[in-house]
C-alpha cells in the first residue's frame, strides 16, 4: 500500500513550512500567489489527498500527542499537562490528537494510529519512551517536540522541568532545617526527570560536606516503570528526598504505620504539588513544576518548527517554586 502524502511531505520538497503548505492548500493569506499555485501543483503531482473530514477540519494543523499507558494511568500530572497542551494549541488554532501507547505496541515499536493514517503535522511525546520505539517513531521526519523527558542517545528539541535545581533546592530546605541524615526514594534509571532529580540531591548533600550514600537511595518502580513495595533502610535517615508527591504518599504512610512522626521524627518531601501534595497527612513540602509553562514552550517549539523557524536551544529548561507545607519543619 503506497504511503500518504503528508502536508510535511510537500513543505520538505518545496523547502518551506508545513503551515505554508497548509495556508497554501486552504487558499488563506500567508504566501503568494506564485507559492500558491507552487503548493497546489506539487500537492496534485505527490498525490496529496486531504482527510475525510469537515472542510474546517482539513485547514487546521494537527498535533499528534504520544504517552505511554505506565505514565498516563493514575497520573494526574501527565491528564493536566495534557489540557495545558490542548489549551496552548487552542490559541494557536492547531488540534490536538492524543493516542496512549500500550506495552505491547511499545515494545514492538508498533505504529500508533495518528501516524498510520496520516492525519497529524507534528508529534509531541509526552513522557519517556523505549529509545526503540522513538527511533522508530521518528523516522516518519515529522517535527517533534520532548516533553518532560530527554535522550541521551536520540537527539531531539525538548521541553522539562528543571529537574537539578529543583531538587537540589527541596534538598536544601531540608539541611536548612537540620536534616543532615537524607536519603532519596526514586529508581533513577527508570526516567531521564527521576535521575536529573537525583543528580541535584547529590549536588546538594556534597555542597554541605555530605556523602551520598547507596543505601539511602531507595528504589520505588521496577525496570517496567511499576510501581514496587517500598522498603525502609536498616538505619533510617532524618529526611527524604522523594522523586514525586505520590511515593511521598506512600512514604508517610509507610513511616506512620512503624510510629514515627512526620516531620518530628523524619521530614518528607514530595516533587510536582499535584494531588498526593494535599490529600496527605501531614501536606507535602513539594517542588511545584509549572505544568502549563511546559506546555506553552513545547507548543511554541512546534509552532517555530512548523513555520521553518529555528528552535533558540535544544533544551527549555521551565523553573518551579517550593511550596512549604507541615511534612518539613520550619526553617
Amino acid at each position: 500500500m503506497a504511503k500518504r502524502v503528508r502536508m510535511a511531505d510537500i513543505a520538505e520538497k518545496l523547502g518551506i513550512s508545513i503551515v505554508s503548505v497548509s495556508k497554501g492548500l486552504a487558499g488563506k493569506d500567508g504566501v503568494s500567489e506564485e507559492m500558491r499555485e507552487k503548493i497546489l501543483e506539487t500537492a496534485k503531482e505527490m498525490g496529496y489527498l486531504p482527510p475525510s473530514k469537515s472542510s474546517a477540519a482539513q485547514r487546521s494543523i494537527n498535533i499528534g500527542i504520544l504517552v505511554a499507558d505506565r505514565h498516563f494511568g493514575d497520573n494526574t500530572f501527565y491528564a493536566n499537562l495534557y489540557r495545558s497542551l490542548v489549551s496552548h494549541c487552542n490559541r494557536l488554532k492547531y488540534q490536538c490528537m492524543l493516542e496512549i501507547v500500550m506495552p505491547h505496541a511499545e515494545d514492538g515499536c508498533v505504529l500508533p494510529l495518528i501516524l498510520a493514517g496520516g492525519s497529524v503535522d507534528a508529534l509531541v511525546f509526552m513522557g519517556e519512551f523505549h529509545r526503540s520505539y522513538l527511533a522508530a517513531m521518528l523516522k516518519n521526519n515529522l517535527p517533534f517536540v520532548f516533553l518532560d523527558f530527554y535522550d541521551d542517545v536520540i537527539a531531539g528539541d525538548s521541553v522539562q522541568s528543571d529537574n537539578v535545581s529543583g531538587s537540589f533546592q527541596i534538598t536544601e530546605h531540608l539541611l536548612q532545617t537540620g536534616c543532615r541524615k537524607i536519603a532519596f526514594v526514586g529508581s533513577v534509571r527508570a526516567t531521564s526527570s527521576i535521575m536529573d532529580r537525583y543528580l541535584g540531591y547529590c549536588r546538594a548533600l556534597l555542597q554541605a560536606g555530605i556523602e551520598p550514600r547507596a543505601d539511602w537511595r531507595l528504589e520505588d518502580r521496577d525496570a517496567d516503570g511499576s510501581w514496587i513495595p517500598l522498603s525502609l533502610p536498616r538505619e533510617m535517615p532524618d529526611g527524604f528526598v522523594c522523586n514525586c508527591d505520590e511515593v511521598a504518599f506512600n512514604l508517610v504512610e509507610k513511616l506512620k504505620k512503624a510510629g514515627y512522626r512526620i516531620p518530628q521524627d523524619i521530614a518528607v518531601t514530595g516533587y510536582d504539588d499535584h494531588r498526593f501534595s494535599t490529600i496527605c497527612t501531614p501536606q507535602l513540602t513539594s517542588y511545584r513544576v509549572d505544568v502549563d509553562g511546559m506546555a506553552n514552550a513545547a507548543v511554541n517549539l512546534l509552532a517555530r518548527k512548523l513555520n521553518g523557524k529555528a528552535v533558540p536551544a535544544p533544551i527549555t529548561l521551565v523553573p518551579g517554586t517550593i511550596v512549604y507545607r507541615e511534612s518539613t519543619r520550619v526553617k
